[in-house]
């Protein structure tokens, strides 16, 4: 089997949908701008040095779509949908992924943002196997602000990408794996790929792969 994974935020958007989807709710009004802006770019600023607490940080960036309740929520993403997502899906980005699905490749996104911000972005890009932050629900079925089992961040990514493959009946062994990321967070995936690609790599992400001769894609300009 030949898989082509997708890191999402700055590899196939030119945007973080997370810290897009904290200001979006921001500017509806379900939050004090001073105060969330202040601690969503803090938030931020720690996955970008490598430092990010995940639990905490997916308490704090579920927090606003849970107390106003799963409808609500899920108007309001279908309006960041239309009205920041859908503009920043860039011609370049969505021929790359065709490109593998039409080679017969199995292509997934594996991203560290929660599943219920990035699924129907998935969606939008026509890809159907989704790795995401799993969120733990209470008895009613909507989101409690917990993480379900391992995160899909830094070597969560190798785990649940492990996971998946067992799932199938497979092992590492069995594919062939390209990956595409920007992110040095991302370093135990792509390691474990055999064809790493920097994808609007990071500073550090850039060095590392000019060091070891990986290919570097400038999909686009942010």
């Amino acid at each position: 089997m030949k898989l082509a994974l997708f890191d999402l935020d700055h590899t196939l958007l030119p945007i973080d949908s997370d810290h897009t989807w904290g200001v979006f709710t921001t500017e509806l009004g379900w939050n004090d701008p001073a105060v969330f802006n202040q601690r969503n770019d803090e938030f931020y600023a720690h996955y970008q040095a490598g430092t990010l607490d995940i639990h905490d940080y997916v308490r704090f960036a579920t927090q606003a779509a849970r107390a106003h309740g799963a409808a609500e929520a899920a108007r309001a993403h279908d309006r960041y949908m239309d009205e920041v997502i859908r503009p920043r899906i860039t011609p370049e980005a969505l021929a790359l992924v065709r490109s593998h699905q039409q080679a017969g490749d199995t292509v997934m996104i594996v991203t560290a943002t929660n599943e219920f911000v990035t699924r129907p972005i998935a969606q939008a890009f026509g890809v159907s196997e989704l790795i995401a932050v799993e969120l733990e629900r209470d008895s009613t079925g909507w989101i409690t602000g917990e993480i379900k089992g391992t995160p899909s961040f830094r070597e969560g990514k190798v785990t649940r990408v492990a996971q998946w493959l067992a799932r199938q009946g497979l092992d590492w062994d069995d594919v062939e794996m390209s990956f595409y990321s920007d992110s040095m967070n991302d370093l135990p995936l792509l390691e474990k790929a055999h064809h790493p690609v920097a994808t609007n790599p990071d500073a550090r992400l850039r060095q590392l792969a000019t060091e070891r001769g990986w290919r570097i894609l400038e999909l686009f300009q942010e």
